[in-house]
């Protein structure tokens, strides 16, 4: 893919991940702004690269699967970023909650200890250092999963929209 076909990923998966370390707008992330994203990033195709409409499958896909890896790229990054400025997240916050609910469902025994061990040390990571291996790690990956779906699904609803709205 050329340069100018990458751009409009670029431009609005960034935009995304923006958004998505806002509080309050980061709940909505992935099912509201991702969707919309690839939606403005099959739009903003158009308009800068003056494609001839109607847009087809392929291109939709491989819009969505750009824009939603690119969204997941920089808010992972920007996520790391601010746990290592202010060496706190979600995460550790959430920390307390999440053992005493595995503990109300009844999970004990080894592989529980080793659970909380494990997310006791990352917590430990990110409070100490700002940084955690494995935390950044999970995070991306959870990133490149919900963001690669929600892309695509709303680069094919972009599609559908924007092919009606061109054809009346």
């Amino acid at each position: 893919m050329e340069t100018k076909k990458i751009l409009p990923s670029l431009v609005c998966g960034f935009g995304a991940a923006v958004l998505t370390i806002v509080p309050g707008i980061k709940n909505i992330g992935c099912c509201l702004i991702v969707p919309l994203a690839a939606f403005m990033s099959l739009f903003l195709d158009i308009k800068v690269n003056k494609s001839l409409p109607p847009i087809d499958l392929k291109k939709a896909f491989a819009f969505g699967i750009l824009t939603g890896i690119f969204a997941a790229f920089f808010s992972t990054f920007f996520d790391v970023l601010m746990t290592f400025i202010s060496h706190s997240n979600d995460y550790i916050a959430a920390l307390p909650q999440t053992e005493s609910l595995m503990k109300t469902y009844g999970l004990t025994g080894p592989l529980f200890d080793q659970t909380i061990t494990m997310l006791r040390s990352m917590a430990k990571q990110i409070q100490t250092n700002g940084f955690s291996p494995l935390y950044t790690f999970m995070i991306f990956i959870t990133n490149i999963f919900i963001d690669f779906i929600f892309g695509i699904f709303g680069s094919l609803l972009g599609m559908s929209f924007l092919n009606k709205r061109i054809q009346h």
